[in-house]
């Protein structure tokens, strides 16, 4: 258990040729987008809270200065609202309901009094899924326009709350917490960890026993497997593209280590043998993995290839490095940036490129943690705690920009993306 809760208080941008590459900060301008609501037979309170989603996701899409008022308007209207008229771009909406009380949205992209783009959306509950149609319109849009891809934003997070002293919740949310669903109650249920791609399984570390085990969960069937136990740590930390291969820590005779565990084979293998702390890695290819190790005196990122003994450092700034994640060539991390024995840390993310020595900082205030990117490496998942308040932060690394979404209560302990 101490291993446990060492790990948990230390885990706790523009590109060009290079993403860490410091650059002079330009003023953007972005095309204006102004959006019009068509709804009918929608009460106001429904009404507003789709158009403020609408314009959150778009905002996050980083491609348009986004107008705030909520104006209603027709939706076979030719002509935009005379509020519009100087507007680039309309985004106009239509949502209806059927009788089954599934939601329906009309969507049409106006540009120079041209419909340049439509589409239609269903989802079966309004009040609980609406959120994920203004996900989808977003992506669409996103898509139509030329960029490159947001699917993240469909994806959802899963992470483990922490409600009262060693009980939890592992809850299933979208990317901005409008939408969550608590699928673990009752217990200390921490570290969970996508199985798939598909998202339709997870693994969690469940500390409700007298020892660490690691379970398995199908949210197809809602059944939940042991997958295995060790004394004083069991951790999945990541899993392999094809769902296969696990990187685990365990700290079996008191020592935190990184195993492999091939499902297929149903083997296990010790890929780390330090004798201080090794925990949290992370793949950083198919062939190799990043992760954090205290060999130097103080905790660090490194990195090394699976079935090699060779060990490399990858950060040489900042003296405490104690979370991390890796797409391709380039490693997020965190480091603490200040020393304070009588209050409040500030740990920081920070971006490198193994290939070159720069350095970029992405965060500036609060206790920023567990870093994680997108499948395709455009952004960056965190969780920012700031003045009691935890949040979800979300960096677009192409566009320089970062969005924050609060939980409602709780604290966030760990999450994946």
């Amino acid at each position: 258990m101490k291993y446990i809760l060492l790990i948990m208080l230390s885990w706790s941008i523009t590109f060009a040729s290079d993403a860490t590459i410091e650059v002079i900060k330009k003023a953007e301008t972005l095309p204006s987008l102004a959006i019009e609501d068509a709804s009918i037979n929608y009460d106001d309170t429904f009404k507003l809270r789709f158009f403020k989603m609408l314009v959150a996701d778009m905002n996050v899409l980083s491609l348009f200065n986004v107008d705030r008022h909520h104006r209603i308007a027709h939706f076979n209207d030719v002509d935009v609202l005379v509020e519009n008229k100087d507007a680039e771009y309309v985004l106009r909406y239509m949502m209806s309901q059927d009788d089954d009380e599934s939601l329906r949205v009309s969507v049409k992209l106006i540009n120079a009094n041209e419909v340049i783009f439509s589409k239609n959306y269903k989802v079966s509950k309004k009040d609980s899924y609406y959120m994920f149609i203004s996900h989808a319109i977003a992506y669409d849009i996103n898509d139509y326009m030329g960029e490159p891809s947001v699917a993240w934003m469909k994806r959802k997070v899963i992470f483990s709350r922490v409600v009262a002293p060693r009980k939890s919740e592992i809850v299933i949310a979208d990317y901005t917490l409008t939408y969550q669903q608590a699928v673990i109650q009752g217990g200390f249920n921490l570290f969970p960890k996508w199985a798939n791609k598909a998202q339709n399984a997870f693994y969690y570390s469940s500390l409700s026993g007298k020892v660490p085990t690691l379970k398995y969960v199908d949210l197809k069937t809602g059944t939940v497997q042991s997958v295995m136990s060790s004394d004083g740590m069991m951790i999945c930390s990541d899993v392999s593209d094809d769902g296969n291969l696990l990187l685990l820590t365990m700290a079996k005779n008191g020592q935190p280590d990184i195993y492999t565990y091939d499902k297929k084979r149903n083997r296990l293998k010790r890929e780390t043998t330090y004798s201080g702390i090794d925990v949290n890695a992370q793949f950083r290819d198919r062939d190799s993995f990043v992760f954090i190790s205290n060999r130097l005196g103080y905790p660090n990122v490194f990195a090394k290839k699976l079935g090699s003994d060779e060990v490399e450092q990858l950060v040489y700034y900042g003296r405490s490095n104690s979370a991390c994640s890796a797409h391709g060539e380039y490693v997020v991390y965190k480091a603490r940036e200040t020393s304070n024995a009588f209050s409040k840390n500030t740990f920081n993310l920070h971006l490198i490129s193994t290939k070159t020595d720069f350095i970029r900082r992405l965060t500036a205030t609060g206790v920023n943690e567990f870093p994680r990117f997108s499948k395709d490496g455009d952004a960056i998942i965190f969780i920012k705690n700031y003045k009691n308040q935890s949040s979800i932060g979300i960096i677009r690394l192409n566009h320089n920009k970062n969005y924050l979404f609060p939980l409602k209560f709780g604290r966030v302990q760990s999450m994946d993306w």
